[in-house]
């Protein structure tokens, strides 16, 4: 198979979609990977590294995708992307497309074949393509929450963790899932008075246990957001429904009964944000207010450690693009359920739930187009 990696053009974002390690691999079962100049630049690997990795280079992004049989990206096509790709292409992403119809209205017309990373999804409902990002997104959830707090970043002026005689801060988190989790780890490493919420009652078991008690955990509800957000100085929206909208947990109307100065952290801002004043931010220009509370909603928060994203990314998803690239997306689907779950678009026709629910539109019988 012929695999394309065109350079990321989203605002700010400095990830490529494989490192040269995974094209050597891709390489050594017999595939042909094609790299656009400098699409690995930002994360640290050269033309030089693809090359030596048997990759080929390419000058314009334009080349990638007439030539590619499946195109590799880390964000989802942007409108500038959109006429490029063609009917039967693959391609193999993060798409979020509940959070925004332009984009799922601008595949369904390419006709191509999209396959989410967000939603391949195993047997026991664990994401396997979300875990390193989330991971990723979790830790620096904490660390630019921290960092905004400061007074000359527009935050209340206080320290994450405190000194000596002075009170740390209130760390909330809505959402126990893997970017919640390591939310939490940072926050408890730097020193924080941390709470976190979940919906799920037996996540909240695992939680206390994790934590042996180190923080509070807690079931989540309408009212428990609301009591422990008003005492909070950092809150950490980390909620997840696959595919989905994300659920709005912080009101317009609560705003005014928040502390001057907090921050919030929308991870969530990918699937349409969790809080309702929440709107997509870049790392260009990462934050605003309303009514005195920070909002950080950056949409692609690993972006900025691209090294350490695109390392990750690529250990993540090399084994499903091999099996991809060997089998066909359709031989894949049909032997890998993971892969199937994947799958969200096929030549036009919406086969995945949460997509279809998300803008009432109809739902293909995937197994009749596979």
């Amino acid at each position: 198979m012929i695999i394309g990696i065109p350079k990321e053009i989203k605002n700010n974002e400095f990830r490529v979609s494989i490192t040269p390690y995974g094209v050597k691999e891709l390489i050594n079962k017999n595939h042909t990977v094609f790299i656009e100049k400098n699409a690995g630049y930002n994360s640290s690997f050269t033309d030089e590294d693809y090359i030596k990795s048997g990759g080929k280079i390419l000058n314009t992004n334009k080349e990638i995708f007439e030539i590619s049989d499946m195109i590799l990206k880390v964000k989802e096509p942007i409108k500038e992307e959109y006429n490029l790709i063609k009917k039967d292409q693959i391609v193999f992403t993060y798409f979020h497309f509940a959070s925004y119809r332009p984009l799922l209205n601008a595949m369904i017309n390419n006709k191509c074949i999209c396959i989410a990373y967000e939603t391949v999804q195993k047997e026991n409902g664990s994401l396997p393509l979300l875990v390193p990002m989330s991971e990723v997104a979790g830790r620096m959830a904490t660390q630019e929450g921290a960092k905004y707090l400061e007074k000359p970043m527009g935050g209340r002026g206080i320290l994450l963790g405190g000194v000596t005689g002075v009170t740390p801060a209130e760390v909330l988190i809505i959402g126990g899932g893997i970017s919640g989790t390591e939310a939490a780890k940072m926050a408890i490493g730097l020193g924080a008075n941390v709470t976190i919420l979940d919906t799920n009652e037996n996540r909240v078991k695992e939680l206390k246990k994790l934590f042996s008690n180190k923080i509070k955990c807690i079931l989540s509800s309408k009212k428990i957001i609301e009591k422990y957000a008003i005492k909070s100085d950092l809150i950490i929206g980390a909620v997840l429904i696959t595919g989905a909208k994300a659920p709005k947990l912080i009101s317009r109307s609560l705003l005014k009964s928040l502390k001057k100065g907090c921050v919030l952290v929308d991870i969530a801002i990918d699937q349409g944000g969790c809080f309702e004043t929440s709107k997509p931010t870049t790392h260009e220009n990462p934050v605003f207010k309303v009514d005195d509370v920070l909002h950080y909603c950056v949409a692609n928060m690993p972006g900025a450690v691209p090294f350490t994203s695109t390392s990750a990314l690529t250990n993540s998803t090399l084994k499903y693009i091999i099996e991809i690239a060997n089998k066909g997306w359709k031989k894949a689907a049909k032997e890998n359920k993971e892969i199937l779950n994947g799958i969200n678009i096929i030549n036009g026709k919406i086969v995945h739930k949460s997509i279809s629910n998300a803008f009432n539109l109809k739902l293909n019988n995937i197994n009749n187009l596979i």
